[in-house]
């Protein structure tokens, strides 16, 4: 499995990281070498599967289960982490919820369901991860964003307003981190589908015809990227959000 070792010896924690552009997240710093820790909430069947898709490869890999929107929980991660792997350098915050709603229907119990675990669950997760990135000497945060953080979206103001508070926080920690050796970007994607996708996903997807590039990202995509990001090429590159979407928005 391992392509490369650029990432050799660090640990990589992925929030949301058994499936889909989270996993994919953590096979593609697995194969640069780095431990990885997957961080899932319910689907215990599904993080034991990750797990040995990777080990299966010749990759490190734990699962954890934890709420991000509890303190408690994240710490305990963390710690877990540790105690396995003896470090946590680099953070990857994944883990999200994109519902759609209408304005009129949206509860503020939704709404606090998606800022939760999209925005409260990346800020609790570096707090909880500090000390152990600085330590590290190749420290790093990537938060993963979203398009309808620039664009808007009128079905899904609750994501909207929680990934445009990704773009915020990344630069405010990457002021805090700076002098501390730690990197802190955002990556935005665009349409990213994956071959399991459902049909209600595909229905939401851009035409083909909006992407200069004629197709749709897919989570591998988003895992080269966030790889370089975290490797030893991006180490004076932090404070930005950067968009990954074959040129159906240009920044």
């Amino acid at each position: 499995m391992i392509d490369g070792a650029e990432l050799g010896g660090l640990t990589v924690l992925i929030t949301g990281g058994t499936r889909r552009i989270g996993f994919a997240i953590a096979a593609e710093c697995a194969r640069a070498g780095a431990n990885v820790v997957m961080n899932y909430v319910r689907d215990q069947e599904r993080a034991g599967k990750s797990v040995s898709a990777i080990e299966a490869r010749g990759g490190r890999a734990l699962a954890v289960q934890a709420d991000v929107r509890q303190p408690g929980q994240v710490e305990k991660m963390v710690k877990v982490a540790v105690e396995r792997f003896g470090s946590v350098d680099v953070l990857v915050n994944s883990a999200a919820l994109r519902p759609h709603s209408a304005l009129s229907e949206l509860s503020l119990a939704a709404w606090h369901d998606v800022l939760g675990i999209i925005l409260d669950g990346a800020f609790i997760c570096a707090r909880a991860c500090a000390p152990h990135l600085v330590r590290s000497g190749r420290g790093a945060i990537v938060n993963i964003g979203g398009l309808v953080a620039e664009r808007g979206n009128a079905q899904a103001v609750h994501v909207s307003a929680a990934k445009s508070g990704l773009i915020g926080l990344t630069r405010a920690l990457a002021r805090h981190f700076g002098p501390l050796g730690v990197t802190v970007n955002c990556l935005t994607p665009g349409c990213i589908l994956d071959d399991d996708d459902e049909a209600e996903r595909r229905a939401r997807a851009s035409p083909t015809e909006a992407i200069p590039m004629g197709r749709p990202g897919s989570p591998q995509d988003v895992a080269g990227v966030v790889r370089a990001l975290v490797g030893p090429g991006f180490r004076f590159y932090t404070g930005q959000n950067l968009h990954l979407n074959g040129g159906s928005f240009m920044a």
